[in-house]
């Protein structure tokens, strides 16, 4: 993948607001309402490339389809793979439990979305059926991301699956976790055969410690985190790790976060998946201090880093000065300049009918992370920025 050799790149976490038609459609589908096939198609089609160019227009170097043909970043994959049915009772976070008054305000918030905890559950056995969805997305991208300097393409890890989508049929989390791993490998290949770099969305790393994992301590946590992390390189086997980036987060939520899992405690876990970046949150303000994690385990030499220099969560547009030093202690705690890409906290539409910032505002936050990057890089570089 592009490093940053003559100034900091630009790139997001993945998903883009969906307008409300389109939103609404992929809701009533995800609900087993009939919907119009052809209509749907053209509706995504526009979407895709409206988002396209916004995000050209706001000057993002690496950048995607925003995910405008799925309902959710992670619970879209019935569309491919069969062994799925009923409803998940996902557990609630601790965030959840700890503070009532905000688990109402969340729900209320957002009335009609994608399922989150009600998602499909795995009844059967879960294989991968049919590639074409993810074949026609990616040659869209092919075909309208002209104007990057480079695209990628995003599927969910086994583990924000399996973790998503509740084990109600395998022996063992384990069992359904593998299975998992050889299912969602033909996504991953599917993406990287079309050109594209692949990012892992894999917010079970950091985010199921309070979750599906609330009732483990923190050794606990650490032994399923190394097995998520060796389900990710099962599905990645093959491709080169240099065509790979890593998505890692607490929660793409404006929760109370007090019971996220420190990064220094997680990194050197992450740093055993095969994949050369890591893509992870440093904007919000549970998350703002911890470059000093880089400090007690440094990057791996192989991996570039994709810090979050915007906040998903909120409507406040950081001011291109504030990602500018943001990026600077990004570059101070990798320790070279051409191995941190400027990027986001999490996706701006993880779900579809659940987005945090209006969407104007997303364009204009965009634009914000690319003049500060300019200005960062010209600090960096001691000239003008290309």
């Amino acid at each position: 993948m592009l490093a940053s050799t003559d100034r900091i790149l630009t790139t997001h976490v993945g998903s883009l607001p969906r307008n409300e038609r389109l939103a609404d459609m992929l809701i009533r589908e995800e609900a087993g309402e009939a919907i119009d096939k052809d209509v749907l198609a053209k509706e995504v089609e526009a979407a895709t490339a409206y988002v396209i160019a916004q995000q050209v227009k706001s000057g993002v170097d690496v950048g995607n389809d925003g995910e405008q043909s799925r309902v959710g970043f992670q619970t879209y994959v019935p569309r491919c793979m069969c062994g799925f049915g009923g409803e998940s009772k996902r557990p609630p976070a601790r965030d959840q439990i700890e503070f009532p008054s905000y688990a109402r305000q969340a729900a209320a918030r957002f009335p009609h979305g994608a399922k989150l905890s009600n998602a499909p559950a795995a009844l059967g056995e879960v294989r991968y059926v049919d590639g074409k969805p993810i074949r026609v997305d990616a040659e869209r991208l092919k075909a309208l991301g002209g104007g990057f300097r480079e695209t990628f393409m995003t599927a969910p890890s086994p583990g924000i699956v399996a973790t998503t989508m509740i084990n109600q049929h395998y022996d063992s989390h384990e069992a359904y976790l593998m299975a998992l791993a050889e299912a969602l490998g033909n996504e991953y290949r599917a993406i990287h055969e079309a050109g594209h770099v692949l990012q892992i969305d894999s917010p079970d790393l950091a985010m199921e410690r309070h979750r599906f994992f609330g009732k483990l301590d923190e050794t606990g946590f650490l032994k399923q985190l190394e097995l998520h992390v060796a389900a990710i390189n099962k599905g990645l086997a093959g491709i080169p790790r240099e065509r790979v980036r890593l998505h890692v987060c607490w929660g793409n939520n404006d929760g109370p976060h007090i019971y996220d899992i420190a990064m220094a405690t997680i990194l050197p876990e992450l740093y055993r998946a095969n994949v050369g970046a890591l893509s992870i949150e440093f904007a919000n303000p549970r998350h703002q201090h911890e470059y000093e994690a880089l400090a007690a385990h440094p990057l791996p030499p192989h991996m570039l880093l994709v810090p979050g220099v915007l906040d998903t969560t909120t409507n406040f547009v950081e001011h291109p000065q504030v990602v500018a030093r943001r990026l600077q202690e990004a570059v101070a705690a990798v320790g070279d300049k051409e191995r941190v890409i400027a990027g986001t906290d999490c996706g701006f539409g993880t779900f579809a009918g659940r987005e945090y910032v209006a969407e104007e505002i997303v364009w204009v936050k965009l634009r914000s992370a690319a003049d500060g990057a300019r200005i960062a890089s010209e600090k960096l570089w001691g000239r003008k920025a290309a």
